[in-house]
């Protein structure tokens, strides 16, 4: 029998990869082919999905990007038995994008079947775990600790210390909630994750159970990701039905269960107390800290909340140690990071590498410029409160503290390039805008402020008293930065601060601009 692999990740459903999978099996029936379709996680190659391969004699050959209608005329070119054809790519890991990388967290992505135990475990799933249950609790905690993991959901705190706090809080329940409320622009790491790999966030949620003695986990997952709902499901079924969930883990005496639950899409909800409160049942609003999640969290009990990269990069750690991953990155940022490339960008796509790679290396090297080809103007990195990043500061070192001291935020790690085109007035506008519809309205500095910010923005770009309403904007920026509960408030400056200091020339007036073009 020949496999056949199609991935089932968004990226390549929406280009199609569901059709080419009907149109496979159809003429693979009607011709006599004995085939085998595996729905594959993506390999993060975006502008090649959907990235079709075939198993020829253990070797994986990569086809892509191919549309639906495309099937026939690949199976006459002799597809099945990795012939030419003009989309043939080869050896998937020999491509110069993926051979490139160094892949730690995401090293099954797209080579299983994300929903098969038996391929996760040949792949060295579950090792992680098994050493966790053979260690004491605290151990577990120094493993992590010492692997220099920090947050990857935006926030880079030490995941150790975070893990330590809630070991050491007494309480006769304790939970672990992944953040999978992934809604910055122009971010899919956890999508592809949980689609691609989903029993590595199972194990990782798992690992921290056994490290902080809680039983209960939830994965927090938006409503609008419906694959990885499905992936996830399914891959909690079966790990339950297989033994690592539930009453007693892999055999051990450790007690450990996970739920989904979906979200309702609103963007506050990825801020960790906002996320608590939905899970609870009630309308999603920023909680004042203190108290931590860690002492206080989910239904009051001492809680670890941690995004979906965070907790699948654990399992790899546990698996070949901590030395072996603090050994990767570079200052106090450890590890490897999983850059997401979007916008107007000629190779987009999920690129992990170890910290350390500079700003212009990942746009202009690995991206390879604009789609248009037209300049780079700005890149805005993590997310759409992040800070607009000229060509002139490409030179900053992708890790969290390099990025801070030019008043910048990793985030997420998601990249979204932007060419010569761009008005950063508008962008900056879009700042305000989204602020104002995504806040929960708790507190002042976001709730006004946004809206103010929108308004004076408008008469900014109109050519109302430029200078004025300017300094008004920057007022407003300060005021939302210091004095707002959460991240939303307080972030929204990044993207219109920067964008001021960086690209004064789109705020004067338009009819001067207009005149100077």
């Amino acid at each position: 029998m020949i496999r056949v692999f199609v991935p089932l990740d968004s990226f390549a459903v929406a280009c199609g990869a569901d059709e080419i999978t009907e149109e496979l099996a159809q003429l693979a029936a009607t011709r006599g082919h004995d085939v085998e379709i595996v729905r594959n996680g993506s390999r993060g190659m975006a502008w090649l999905e959907p990235l079709v391969e075939v198993e020829v004699l253990g070797q994986r050959i990569a086809y892509g990007p191919i549309e639906p209608g495309e099937v026939a005329a690949l199976l006459d070119a002799g597809f099945l038995h990795g012939d030419d054809h003009p989309k043939r790519i080869g050896d998937p890991e020999a491509h110069p994008f993926l051979k490139a990388q160094t892949r730690v967290t995401f090293r099954r992505c797209g080579l299983t079947d994300p929903l098969s135990l038996a391929d996760y475990r040949r792949h060295g799933g579950f090792e992680g775990l098994a050493r966790a249950l053979a260690m004491e609790a605290g151990g577990v905690v120094a493993e992590v600790t010492q692997s220099g993991l920090r947050g990857r959901g935006g926030a880079g705190f030490p995941t150790g210390i975070k893990w330590k706090t809630v070991t050491e809080a007494a309480a006769d329940r304790k939970y672990i909630v992944a953040n999978a409320d992934e809604g910055d622009s122009g971010t899919f790491a956890d999508r592809m994750i949980m689609e691609g790999d989903p029993f590595c966030l199972i194990e990782g949620m798992a690992i921290a159970g056994v490290a902080t003695g809680a039983t209960k986990g939830f994965v927090y997952l938006r409503s609008e990701y419906p694959v990885a709902i499905r992936v996830m499901n399914e891959a909690v079924r079966r790990a339950r039905a297989d033994g690592v969930l539930g009453a007693s883990v892999m055999g051990s005496w450790r007690a450990f269960d996970i739920e989904v639950r979906v979200g309702a899409g609103a963007y506050v909800c990825g801020e960790e107390t906002s996320l608590l409160e939905s899970l609870e049942g009630k309308r999603g609003q920023v909680r004042a800290k203190p108290p931590l999640p860690a002492h206080k969290g989910l239904f009051g009990k001492p809680t670890v909340i941690n995004n979906v990269v965070t907790l699948a990069s654990v399992p790899e750690i546990l698996r070949a140690g901590a030395s072996t991953y603090q050994a990767l990155g570079t200052g106090r940022s450890r590890g490897t990071i999983p850059i997401q490339i979007a916008g107007n960008v000629a190779r987009g796509g999920l690129f992990e590498a170890p910290f350390g790679l500079t700003l212009g290396e990942i746009v202009d090297g690995i991206g390879g410029g604009t789609r248009t080809g037209r300049a780079v103007r700005a890149v805005q990195v993590g997310g759409p409160l992040g800070a607009y990043f000229p060509r002139a500061l490409f030179d900053t070192v992708f890790d969290y503290e390099a990025f801070a001291a030019r008043d910048g935020l990793i985030g997420h790690a998601g990249i979204v390039v932007f060419d010569d085109s761009v008005d950063m007035a508008a962008q900056a506008r879009f700042a305000f805008e989204f602020c104002a519809i995504e806040s929960c309205g708790k507190c002042t500095p976001c709730r006004v402020g946004a809206v103010r910010g929108l308004e004076t923005m408008d008469k900014v770009i109109a050519g109302e008293r430029v200078g004025e309403h300017l300094e008004l904007v920057e007022d407003l920026c300060n005021t939302m930065k210091f004095g707002s509960l959460c991240a939303l408030g307080g972030f929204t400056p990044y993207p219109v601060m920067s964008a001021l200091t960086h690209f004064p020339e789109d705020f004067r007036a338009a009819p001067l601009r207009e005149a100077a073009e």
